[in-house]
């Protein structure tokens, strides 16, 4: 089975997100073929999840929140993703904005 391109799934992103009403933008672009994605999940510009597409031990991918304290605090997320970008220059970030975004993420990536 070939493997899809991180640009495309991250453009398969966007595109979902904006058909179920809601917003998504790259904010950082990584490595077209195979960046690993970080994802800031946002509802009304309110903070929700980070997520992280990472490699699971059983040959699939998972998504993992890696919220660095997971409560809320605009800044620690801030310089962690900062530290995640400056360890990996080819980490996708974007950003998506729309109610429980997290399952919209769980939804596409059935399709990934």
């Amino acid at each position: 089975m070939a493997r899809l391109t991180s640009r495309f799934l991250v453009d398969l992103l966007i595109r979902r997100t904006e058909a179920a009403g809601g917003f998504a933008a790259v904010i950082a672009a990584g490595d077209d073929q195979a960046g690993t994605i970080l994802i800031q999940c946002r509802d009304r510009a309110s903070m929700g999840q980070l997520l992280e597409r990472r490699f699971a031990p059983d040959g699939r991918y998972v998504w993992e929140a890696v919220d660095p304290q997971n409560d809320g605090d605009s800044e620690a997320r801030a310089a962690y993703v900062r530290r995640r970008r400056r360890a990996d220059p080819d980490l996708w970030i974007v950003e998506v904005d729309i109610a429980n975004a997290p399952q919209l993420v769980a939804e596409w990536a059935v399709l990934a």
